[in-house]
């Protein structure tokens, strides 16, 4: 039982973390009209992941359902953990989210869509699927490459920071506004492409045997 207490903590300090520093990034950069908003978004949600991935891995470490929901398709995780963990930043989501709103006026909250996503008026649905499924699958796919291989890279959370930076870059264009990104802090923010958590489940327990469960 302490143990779960100890994975629950992390899972919602962690999410917590990723919201607030990723969704308050959103909020500057629309409230400024920034030029380069697109980069500081990237920056914010990378750094502020690679740190705190680093900082929790020896406890858990997701901070994603669609890691959590990966590592149960490949059984490194058992379903109760998985429960729990999705439990946990979905509530770190929500608080982190309403930490927000009361850090800033209603007028702005409600101007910059608290940082919540936005798809782009030339993408279909479709196509919105589609680029945010691929780039689910390189976020898995690097968290097991880095983090759940045991002969991969003693580089913390590193590497998942850049990914997600790095998918921010690709296609923050497509399938948000300039400056948002898939986050939606007052229903469930900073849960990273949860529409298809199960595509990217699939594909990566397809990919990876063999790996340890870091959580």
């Amino acid at each position: 039982m302490r143990d779960s207490w100890r994975h629950f903590v992390a899972e919602f300090i962690g999410t917590f973390a990723l919201v607030f520093v990723g969704s308050g990034a959103i909020i500057h950069a629309r409230v400024t009209g920034s030029p380069t908003g697109l980069i500081e978004v990237a920056l914010a949600h990378g750094l502020i992941l690679a740190v705190m991935v680093s900082a929790l891995m020896r406890i858990s470490g997701h901070f994603n359902p669609a890691v959590t929901l990966s590592l149960l398709a490949t059984r490194r995780i058992e379903a109760m953990m998985a429960a729990l963990y999705i439990i946990a930043q979905v509530l770190g989501a929500v608080a982190a989210g309403y930490a927000l709103k009361l850090s800033v006026s209603e007028a702005t909250f409600v101007a910059t869509r608290g940082g919540g996503l936005t798809i782009a008026l030339d993408v279909t649905a479709g196509q919105a699927f589609l680029v945010e499924a691929i780039a689910t699958f390189f976020l898995v796919f690097v968290v097991y490459g880095t983090a759940v291989d045991l002969r991969g890279p003693k580089i913390g959370g590193l590497a998942i920071g850049f990914v997600v930076a790095a998918d921010i870059l690709a296609i923050g264009p497509l399938t948000v506004t300039v400056t948002a990104y898939d986050q939606v802090p007052l229903a469930f923010g900073g849960i990273l492409r949860a529409g298809r958590v199960r595509l990217a489940a699939t594909a990566t327990a397809r990919l990876t045997a063999g790996y340890r469960n870091p959580g």
